[in-house]
């Protein structure tokens, strides 16, 4: 068995039956896709939804997906035969920004504008996810990591003075 695990940023593909993709994740999204005919299939771990910061554009959403659509084309999978499968997107931290949900959201988003069918998705929540992706087959496997409590932000700023040492 090969077992590829994709961090932040990253991307992996296979086509062979003894491949599986890994990912473990929390706000971040990982995007599966598959083509059947062509028994290719690749998985993406994506940070953000969208930025302005060329210099991590790979870490983002759009470069994300296009840069595992255009892999898994490279090896023989047609646009019009993918097929996804969407995990991720939990909100980790209380009181802040829902990147988690803005993730969700841009790759269903994606996924729809470019006429990619969503065929199964674990999405939102509060715990983060270890996901497993067998790219021959497409068969993916969800196991939720039990629940983190959510960290707090300060809601009041520190008002004493810090003392350094």
């Amino acid at each position: 068995m090969t077992l590829r695990h994709v961090i932040q940023g990253e991307f992996a593909i296979g086509s062979t039956p003894d491949t599986v993709i890994s990912s473990t994740l929390g706000s971040c999204v990982s995007i599966c896709l598959w083509d059947p005919k062509a028994r290719v299939g690749g998985m993406n771990h994506m940070l953000l939804p969208d930025s302005s910061n060329i210099q991590v554009a790979h870490q983002f959403g759009s470069v994300d997906m296009e840069r595992l659509v255009n892999a898994l084309m490279r090896d023989g999978a047609k646009k019009e035969n993918l097929s996804a499968k969407a995990f991720g997107g939990a909100s980790m931290l209380a009181g802040a920004t829902d990147i988690g949900r803005r993730n969700s959201d841009f790759c269903l988003s994606f996924l729809a504008a470019e006429g990619i069918a969503c065929v199964a998705e674990s999405l939102g929540g509060t715990h983060a996810r270890q996901v497993r992706f067998w790219p021959w087959t497409g068969r993916a496997k969800v196991k939720r990591i039990n629940q983190i409590p959510q960290e707090k932000l300060l809601e009041d700023p520190i008002t004493k003075p810090i003392e350094l040492f």
